[in-house]
């Protein structure tokens, strides 16, 4: 049954075969269909956007945590995971259903007005050990405090490793210490910068990809 507060409330509940609610502030309707014996068959088309669909929201699993920074000041009457998955799913998909993949460098693991780092670079110091080095940034905007977002991702194990928080963009050098078990796997690698209060976020960067050698101390490629 319908329950409302007053006059001027929004309804919320079932009338009849409507719906009523409301979601981030959002009021909606929804209208129960009566139930078909036989349903429609899907065309070609819709197959594989919904795979298309499956295959983003897969893929974006592992760096919830880090998209709910990221993504934070986009999320308006919309998720911060939505606000990504939005990027993903129209930018960084190759390929038609059945194979899709993904382009690494288009993936966004934030987006935002704040200056980013710039001219960063980073090595493998160790087999499970990655430095990264960056100038001061004279950018106006840009605060000493401003804090780093690294994530670091391994297609083969389907996880991610990383951290907000951890280093201020003044330090101009930070070196992290990831999952060991990713050792001796590829490696594809993100950087942002948030502000202290986290009210604001810089543009992603996709720094590359990390190849190990044989011998576990590991090469940079950088595409």
């Amino acid at each position: 049954m319908a329950k409302t507060r007053g006059i001027l409330e929004p309804v919320s509940g079932p009338v009849g075969p409507v719906s009523y609610g409301s979601w981030k502030g959002i009021p909606w309707v929804r209208i129960r269909k009566p139930k078909t014996k036989k349903k429609r068959k899907r065309t070609e088309a819709q197959i594989a956007n919904q795979e298309k669909f499956n295959y983003v929201n897969w893929f974006l699993k592992p760096f919830h945590q880090y998209l709910n920074i990221g993504f934070k000041n986009e999320a308006v009457q919309k998720t911060e995971i939505s606000a990504a998955f939005s990027v993903v799913f129209h930018q960084a998909v190759v390929g038609k259903y059945p194979n899709l993949s993904i382009d690494y460098s288009k993936v966004k693991i934030s987006t935002g007005p704040l200056p980013p780092l710039h001219e960063v670079t980073m090595k493998l110091i160790a087999p499970n050990v990655i430095e990264l080095n960056w100038p001061t940034n004279p950018n106006r905007e840009a605060r000493h405090n401003d804090q780093l977002m690294l994530v670091i991702y391994c297609p083969e194990m389907h996880k991610t490793d990383g951290f907000a928080g951890q280093a201020n963009r003044n330090l101009k050098k930070y070196t992290f210490e990831f999952n060991s078990k990713m050792v001796g796997k590829v490696l594809e690698v993100y950087i942002a910068v948030t502000s202290f209060e986290r009210n604001k976020i810089s543009e992603s960067q996709y720094l590359g990809k990390i190849t190990p050698l044989n011998n576990q101390q590991g090469q940079l490629s950088m595409f």
